[in-house]
């Protein structure tokens, strides 16, 4: 076992990303020496030997649990060397513990604790008597228990009380067994639900968990965070049960409890020495391990609920941007009225207006008019309709107003736009600097425009929690919710890299080595002295030193500047290598950015040097070729079918086209234009197994749905992308069968029995709607 953790973490870490321990250390060293994760994954692939941003995101992550458990076995180490109780094979169990909770089963018996029942059971003379009972298996224990009788142990009830207590202790500190009793948990222990009585009503919301059972391993992360909740409100109660039907004393545990204390023959002693294990498994062992496992559960389950908010976010910050465009942003309302934005191809604001097409004014037509003028003053090319309230009805409004807009000239865009966190941002800080003239309710609708045009640029001025595309949020371990997703934002905007020009503060603020501070620095010695004219300038920018320069350059922009490289993804550092590259094909380098031909024909190893090798080169040619390339999608909308505006307008078998606002380990939510979302199973995604549902969609794809059950009391809509949808019709008749519903016409039923379940969709319907966005 290796000693130093200096080359123990390394090789831990190597092993779980998949790459080498020398790999490894060198990315340990350059985020210690304060590389960030998009630079060290970017522009330096010779040091770590192509390490990507998920390895590094992981390595990043474990490091920092590893060096904290490295500090927790020094600190042991340290405690029980100055108890003078350390020995070689002590020692060297700490040293193989790869956890903090075998470390702390090792630790048990030397922590300092409070006065327990079993010492103060020592203290009456009790020790000798457990020492009897287990020299003398044959002996009656009751009559042994006799002769340790004192003032403080009257009778032999108590002094055989006492020695349980002892006996119990030490196996609750037995490190070997604790370890063996916890893996069998993980492997056969059941999560079981039930309703505290009286709390039926009040927790309806509950009632798929008020008598529920399911093995601790295979509970999914959605099911995990309902329950916690539910018990949280008081309406569950939550407890593992490990062979609950085995009787007393002969359970897996209880077997190996009293094998720990040699228990083994048929003895007087051996008997008690056996019924004082089963009773130390059921009040002390299981209660702890119980609470040990079920930690390790939300931990599971809050670990995938974070993941999922984590991939749903990149999705949604990586969708395809509409351009700069003119564009009307509404936020629709029906009392409070239509908000409405217009900004210009950068996003600055134009014009606003309220508008009262509906309740109680209803002054439809004094709507579409003044949009019609606002249209026609600003040239407006898109129109970002907010998907809250009223929205279809403000939809339909613009739809109606976009079929007479008179003349010839094209007419605008709708696009259904996803309101997450606008009114957070309106109400924030923030917005009150960008917009102090301007009323809270009206930044709403710019938020909504600019997240059409641009959503990376808009969406990063929100606090990622705010934006609302993951389960249960509200009920993860908040720090580490953050950490996650702003590691995600932080890699979003890296990816895409920003206009050093045109950026806002928080979107600089995301750009490697920059920050807040230097982003406000970059802005304001933006405004005072004009756009940058190369990259080169931003070291004038007060604070801004070599360090912040080396990770922030890459990823900044200048288009239109001296040097064309600004334009591009190359950094600075390398920019002796492209211009080697363009020298070597005799070409001036703005004719030769963009011209695969030739670029292609460049055997890379040609330009390697001492320190740039053959990554970087690569990278390099790749960008010559497509210089200042976005890897965001091309710009697509859904079209909503005309006519089907509310859940009661659909209809079973209905084909629709919708945008996917959420994916879950269960499935995916997709806007079908109905105000309410449907659930696409996991089951119902593909014409094949899907593990995944990332594996088929993410945050913002266009897809065609079809509706195969439709609850419109519970406003839940079962939907599927399969051709053949005769699966999902037979699972949806089989759920209204059971709730006494009738099956929805078509096809033929089948017996629960037989009925195929794909990916296990019997039961995950209602679950899954409940767990949506964990609201």
């Amino acid at each position: 076992m290796i000693q130093d953790p200096a080359r123990r973490i390394p090789l831990v870490i190597a092993r779980e990303i998949g790459a080498q321990s020398a790999q490894v250390s060198a990315a340990i060293e350059l985020l210690d020496g304060g590389a960030t994760v998009p630079f060290v994954a970017r522009y330096r692939k010779e040091v770590t030997g192509g390490l990507d941003d998920t390895q590094l995101r992981t390595l990043a992550e474990r490091l920092s649990y590893l060096r904290e458990l490295e500090a927790r076995r020094a600190a042991i180490l340290s405690s029980i060397t100055d108890q003078g109780k350390l020995t070689e094979a002590l020692a060297a169990g700490i040293a193989k513990a790869d956890t903090k909770a075998e470390l702390e089963d090792i630790y048990l018996p030397y922590k300092p604790k409070r006065r327990t029942r079993a010492m103060i059971a020592r203290e009456n003379g009790l020790g000798p008597l457990v020492d009897a009972i287990l020299a003398e298996r044959s002996a009656d224990p009751q009559q042994l228990a006799a002769r340790y009788l004192s003032d403080a142990v009257p009778d032999a009830k108590a002094a055989l009380e006492g020695a349980r207590d002892i006996l119990a202790e030490g196996l609750s500190e037995n490190a070997d067994l604790l370890g063996r009793l916890r893996s069998h948990m993980k492997q056969s222990a059941e999560l079981v639900a039930g309703v505290v009585a009286g709390k039926e009503a009040e927790g309806a919301k509950f009632s798929d968990y008020f008598a529920h059972r399911e093995p601790w391993d295979k509970a999914p992360s959605h099911r995990v965070l309902a329950m916690l909740r539910g018990r949280n409100e008081g309406v569950l109660s939550l407890d593992l049960e490990l062979e609950a039907d085995a009787p007393r004393g002969q359970s897996t545990a209880e077997r190996a409890c009293g094998a720990a204390l040699q228990a083994g023959s048929a003895g007087a002693g051996d008997q008690w020495l056996r019924e004082a294990a089963s009773w130390a498994w059921r009040v002390k062992l299981k209660t702890s391990l119980t609470l040990d496992l079920m930690a390790d559960l939300r931990d599971r389950a809050e670990a995938e609920a974070i993941n999922v908010f984590a991939r749903n976010l990149k999705d949604l910050l990586l969708a395809a941007p509409a351009g700069g465009k003119a564009t009307m942003g509404l936020d629709p309302g029906i009392r409070t009225g239509v908000k409405v934005a217009v900004v210009d191809a950068t996003g600055k604001v134009l014009d606003t207006a309220t508008v009262y097409p509906f309740q109680p004014k209803n002054d439809l037509r004094g709507a579409q008019v003044e949009l019609a003028q606002l249209i026609r003053k600003h040239g407006v090319a898109l129109i970002a309709i907010g998907n809250g309230t009223a929205s279809r009805e403000t939809e339909k409004l613009v739809a109606d107003l976009l079929a007479v807009l008179p003349g010839t000239a094209p007419k605008p865009t709708k696009v259904i736009v996803s309101e997450a966190g606008a009114s957070v941002y309106s109400a924030s800080e923030l917005a009150a600097k960008e917009f102090p003239g301007l009323d809270v309710s009206l930044r709403g609708a710019v938020s909504i425009a600019r997240r059409l045009q641009d959503p990376l640029a808009e969406l990063v001025k929100i606090e990622p929690k705010s934006i609302g595309v993951g389960q249960y949020q509200h009920d993860v371990d908040q720090s580490r919710l953050g950490r996650s997703l702003e590691a995600v934002v932080e890699d979003a905007v890296n990816a895409v890299g920003v206009d050093l020009n045109t950026a806002s503060a928080p979107l600089l603020a995301r750009v490697s080595g920059l920050g807040p501070s230097l982003a406000e620095a970059i802005v304001a010695h933006r405004d005072a002295n004009g756009p940058f004219a190369s990259r080169k300038a931003l070291l004038k920018v007060a604070r801004l030193g070599p360090k912040a320069f080396e990770q922030a350059a890459g990823f900044l922009r200048i288009t239109g500047g001296k040097e064309p490289l600004d334009a591009s993804s190359v950094h600075p550092e390398a920019y002796d290598v492209a211009r080697k590259i363009v020298g070597a094909c005799g070409r001036d380098i703005r004719s030769l950015m963009g011209d695969s031909a030739v670029l292609k024909g460049l055997n890379p190893r040609d330009f390697m040097d001492d320190r740039f090798g053959l990554p970087t080169v690569q990278d390099i040619l790749a960008e010559l070729e497509k210089p200042g390339r976005d890897p965001r999608p091309s710009f697509r909308t859904a079209t909503f079918t005309e006519g089907v505006e509310e859940i009661r307008d659909l209809k079973v078998g209905m084909m629709l086209e919708g945008t996917v606002t959420n994916v879950a380990a269960f499935g995916a939510f997709v806007d079908i234009g109905v105000h309410q979302d449907g659930l696409v199973h996991v089951s119902q995604l593909a014409d094949r197994f899907v593990k995944d549902p990332h594996e088929v969609v993410k945050a913002g794809d266009v897809v065609k749905v079809r509706v195969v059950e439709v609850d419109v009391a519970r406003k839940r809509i079962a939907l599927t992308m399969k051709r053949d949808s005769a699966e999902a019709r037979d699972q949806a008749r089989e759920r209204q069968a059971e709730r006494g519903a009738s099956p929805p016409k078509g096809g033929k039923s089948v017996p629960r029995s037989a009925a195929p379940q794909g990916n296990g969709a019997g039961n995950a319907f209602a679950d899954a709607l409940k767990g949506k966005f964990g609201r």
